[in-house]
């Protein structure tokens, strides 16, 4: 028989039914824990009593909320708001602390509270009364005080207000976006209608506006990324061509040049594109291009920067090869032509694609003739380090960058005008832009804007500077290694 320690005759402690059905009968809750009346009465030791009233704060729900968790951050964060703004305005109210009228009486002073007002957070909405402060001066020396931890007419948080954007740029259309955001925020959530979208949109293509007007001067991008990417909109016959610059930067990080829409990738299309660049202060010629095989891209390329060399994506070329053969060759001309893309010097390369055209060149000389006319352009990446080769061969940072935006058109099913699907090219970029990282072995992109030649990815001949950082990486990784 388990032996109990009795710390008064009449109530002996022990193992307790402290299940919320009890505890709520015995202090007067209901079933869904609201108060009936007055408490009970409770017999027995004054420290059980505290413990059993300790675990009803646990358990029981808060009053008309079906979670409790999320009501419990509603109020924590209410307070810590309430707090700061105190905090804000008595700081303010002591920097003006000695301004005081003849009488000796304070002229900046509180005034209360404002009308409350409801905040949309990601935890739903939040009930906030501002303090106000009153200025007892001329008016002509009166200051206004505003709030930096919440602005007039703040009505949704910073974050809510980048979440939107971000639902609707993976596919959650205008009208499904207020149920989307009630079903995430709760019922209280306001200030999500179809306008809002619309707003944003119009703030979006005033962003895209000012963001292609920006200088480039001073910049210096050695390797630039071109392609052009279509779309439907709709209501309009003719596709929307969007055609985008990716480049490099001597550090080694990537940024996007320039989003301009046209009507096909034609040499007048991107000879404005290219100009506009330097209109706005790009002096230095990208050392190396990467594109398809759009002739007009390498025709303006050619007039306006002709000393840049130029480099043939990969990907786009083993599409065009293929297109040329039957599906039952596709297999091993995949493989042969990965061997040729793969070879570690230009020699062995050229030696690779002499073995294709024996292999091809009598029964298909089209796919052959593909392959073969841009033989100088393919190889231009050995050139330059090693390192970058995997970025060099093909224009994949564009490719994948545009996915998302077929996608957002895929869900909407085409719709949207010219300037929307701009100004959503822009936005996505935008935010796609800040999680890139650098290109492989960034300095030696410097060495590359330095004018070092390589051959074959090695350097011939490196500076000073550079063999010494060189050798640190190699004592680096060394020290790594150990």
């Amino acid at each position: 028989m388990p032996k109990f320690i009795k710390k008064s005759p009449s109530q002996p402690v022990g193992r307790r039914n402290l299940s919320t059905d009890n505890i709520s009968a015995r202090i007067g809750l209901g079933a869904d824990g609201t108060p009936i009346g007055e408490p009970s009465t409770i017999v027995g030791d004054p420290c059980a009593i505290v413990g059993e009233q300790r675990a009803l704060e646990r358990i029981a729900p808060l009053p008309g909320s079906q979670d409790m968790i999320t009501e419990l951050a509603r109020s924590g964060a209410k307070q810590i708001l309430a707090a700061a703004l105190e905090q804000e305005i008595q700081e303010y109210l002591e920097q003006h602390i000695n301004l005081r009228d003849e009488q000796g009486h304070q002229q900046v002073v509180r005034n209360g509270y404002c009308r409350p007002r409801s905040v949309l957070t990601g935890i739903g909405g939040i009930e906030v009364e501002q303090p106000r402060v009153r200025d007892k001066r001329e008016e002509s020396e009166r200051e206004k005080f505003t709030s930096k931890i919440l602005p007039p007419y703040l009505r949704k948080a910073k974050t809510l207000e980048e979440f939107i954007p971000i639902l609707y740029l993976r596919g959650v259309s205008t009208g499904d976006m207020e149920p989307t955001l009630r079903a995430l925020l709760g019922g209280n959530a306001k200030g999500l209608s179809p306008q809002t979208v619309s707003r944003l949109k119009m703030q979006w293509k005033e962003e895209c506006e000012t963001w292609s007007r920006r200088s480039l001067a001073g910049k210096n991008y050695v390797y630039v990324w071109a392609d052009g990417v279509y779309f439907s909109p709709r209501g309009d016959e003719s596709k929307v061509c969007m055609l985008v610059l990716l480049g490099a930067l001597e550090d080694g990080t990537k940024e996007v040049l320039a989003i301009s829409d046209g009507f096909r990738e034609c040499e007048r299309s991107w000879s404005e594109v290219l100009l506009n660049l330097k209109n706005r202060g790009l002096e230095h010629a990208p050392m190396l291009a990467i594109g398809d095989g759009s002739l007009g891209f390498w025709n303006a390329l050619r007039k306006i920067f002709p000393t840049t060399k130029e480099q043939r994506c990969w990907f786009h070329k083993k599409g065009n090869v293929l297109t040329q053969l039957p599906n039952s060759l596709h297999g091993k001309a995949k493989n042969m032509l990965r061997e040729i893309e793969q070879q570690p010097t230009r020699e062995l390369a050229m030696k690779e694609m002499k073995h294709f055209e024996t292999v091809f060149g009598a029964k298909y000389p089209k796919a052959v003739e593909c392959l073969m006319k841009d033989q100088k352009a393919l190889l231009t990446f050995y050139d330059f380090p090693a390192e970058h080769w995997a970025s060099l061969k093909t224009t994949n940072p564009i490719e994948s960058m545009f996915a998302t935006v077929k996608h957002r058109t895929y869900k909407s099913k085409g719709c949207g005008s010219r300037e929307t699907y701009l100004a959503m090219t822009f936005k996505l970029t935008q935010q796609a832009q800040g999680k890139w990282r650098r290109i492989n072995a960034p300095h030696k992109v410097q060495q590359v804007a330095n004018g070092v030649t390589f051959t074959d990815g090695e350097a011939v001949n490196p500076t000073g500077d550079d063999q010494s950082n060189d050798t640190e990486n190699v004592v680096t990784k060394e020290k790594t290694a150990a």
